[in-house]
C-alpha cells in the first residue's frame, strides 16, 4: 500500500492506495485553532475527530495513529510526500535518502509555512514505516518548462545563477488539473489555460498543452495574489520602509508577511473565507473584494503571457465551494471573452461565452501515489 502525506500551511490530507485503488482519505483542516480529523473510508461511515488547538506535529501523528488502527494488517510499501520546494536541482520526484534530507531542510528558508512541516511527514513516516520507500513530490517541479524570462528577475545575472529565480508552486494541483482536462476537455487542455488554486495559500497558473508557461508566484510562496495570512504582490520598497524607518527586524517581516497580512490583515477578523462571507464587517466585504481585483488582474496578466485565454479554471478549497469569489471574478472579465456566466454544476460559462470557465477539484493525493508508485 501507498500513503500519501500533503501538509500544508493551515492542514494536512493524507491518503491510503492499494494499486490505483484509494482505500481512505482525510483531512485535518485549521491546525492550531479548532482542528478537526475528517477520515473517509472506501467503505464504512465516516468519521470525524475534533483536535482542538493542535499543532502540525500533533495533527501527523493522530494521522498516522489512526491509520495503523484501521488498517492494522497493512503493509505500507511507500509513502509519498508534497514537498513544497524542490529548489533549481528537482523537476522531478526524488527516493528520500540521508543525503537528501539535509539539502531540503536548507530551502526552509524560502518556504517557512510549508518546507518544515513538510519535512516533518517525512520524519515522522520514516519513524512509523521503516522499511518503507520515502519519496519526494515537489511542488516546484511542474513550473521547471517555464522560459527563462518568467524564471528570472532583473537582477545581476549571478544572482539567477545562485539559485534567486522565480520557482512557482502548487504544481500537484496544477499537474492534477492538467490530467482532468487531458481526460475529458482535450480541446482545452491543448489551448491556453488559466488555472486559479485557491485556498489559504491561493496562486494562478497559465498553461499551454497542459505545461506551464507562467505562474503568479516566485522565488517564495509570498508573491502573486494575496493569500489568508499572506500579502501576495507588493512593492518592495514597503520592506524597506519597514526596515529602515519602522525599525522591524528580519524576523518581524517575515512574521508580517507570512502569518498578518492577507485576507486577516485586511479584515482584522479572520484568515478562512467563510467567516468573511458571512460577517456583515465592511472590512471583510473590503478584503473580499480585494482578493478578487487581484485574481482578475493576474488573469489577464496570464492572458498576455500565453497571447490568448480559452478556459479559467477553479481549485482549492475557495475556488471549488466559494460560489461568491468565482462570480465576482468572472463578472469583471466580459472584456476577455467571459460572458453569460451561471452556474451549472462544473461549467460556469455558457451560452455566449467565448472563454470557457470551469470548476474542477484537483487530486493532489493521486497524483503523489501515482509518482509515488514508480519507485515501488
Amino acid at each position: 500500500m501507498i500513503l500519501t502525506l500533503n501538509a500544508g500551511s493551515s492542514s494536512i490530507k493524507f491518503a491510503l492506495f492499494k494499486g490505483a485503488t484509494r482505500l481512505a482519505s482525510g483531512l485535518v483542516d485549521r491546525i492550531g485553532a479548532a482542528a478537526d480529523l475528517r477520515f473517509h473510508p472506501k467503505e464504512g461511515a465516516a468519521q470525524d475527530v475534533p483536535l482542538g488547538a493542535v499543532s502540525h506535529r500533533g495533527a501527523l501523528g493522530a494521522i498516522l495513529s489512526l491509520i495503523e488502527r484501521q488498517f492494522a494488517q497493512a503493509r505500507i510499501e511507500a509513502v509519498g510526500h508534497r514537498v513544497v520546494h524542490g529548489g533549481p536541482r528537482h523537476a522531478a520526484p526524488a527516493r528520500i535518502t540521508p543525503a537528501l534530507l539535509p539539502e531540503l531542510a536548507a530551502l526552509e528558508p524560502f518556504a517557512p509555512l510549508h518546507q518544515p512541516h513538510n519535512l516533518a511527514g517525512v520524519r515522522a513516516a520514516m519513524e512509523a514505516f521503516p522499511q518503507a520507500v520515502q519519496v519526494a513530490c515537489f511542488d516546484t517541479a511542474f513550473h521547471r518548462t517555464q522560459d527563462f524570462v518568467h524564471e528570472t528577475y532583473a537582477l545581476p545575472r549571478a544572482y539567477y545563477d545562485k539559485g534567486v529565480r522565480r520557482y512557482g508552486f502548487h504544481g500537484l494541483s496544477y499537474a492534477s488539473i492538467a490530467g482532468a482536462l487531458a481526460r475529458h476537455a482535450p480541446a482545452l487542455h491543448a489551448g491556453r489555460v488559466a488555472v486559479a488554486h485557491l485556498g489559504n495559500g491561493a496562486s494562478l497558473c497559465g498553461m499551454i498543452g497542459g505545461r506551464s508557461v507562467a505562474t503568479t508566484m516566485g522565488f517564495s510562496p509570498l508573491d502573486g495574489l494575496a493569500m489568508g495570512t499572506r500579502p501576495g504582490q507588493i512593492d518592495p520598497g514597503v520592506l524597506l520602509y519597514l526596515m529602515q524607518h519602522e525599525g522591524m527586524t528580519a524576523a518581524e517581516i517575515s512574521d508580517l508577511l507570512y502569518r498578518r497580512s492577507g485576507l486577516l490583515g485586511l479584515s482584522g477578523l479572520s484568515n478562512d473565507i467563510r467567516q468573511l462571507e458571512a460577517s456583515d464587517n465592511p472590512a471583510a466585504r473590503q478584503a473580499i473584494r480585494y482578493f478578487t481585483s487581484r485574481i482578475r488582474h493576474e488573469i489577464g496578466a496570464m492572458a498576455a503571457d500565453m497571447g490568448g485565454l480559452d478556459a479559467i479554471v477553479f481549485t482549492g478549497g475557495i475556488g471549488e465551494n466559494s460560489t461568491r469569489v468565482r462570480s465576482e471574478v468572472l463578472a469583471g472579465l466580459d472584456w476577455l471573452g467571459v460572458a453569460s456566466v451561471v452556474e451549472d454544476g462544473t461549467d460556469l460559462a455558457l451560452g455566449t461565452s467565448r472563454v470557457r470557465a470551469l470548476v474542477i477539484g484537483s487530486d493532489e493525493e493521486k497524483i503523489i501515489a501515482d509518482l509515488t508508485r514508480k519507485f515501488c
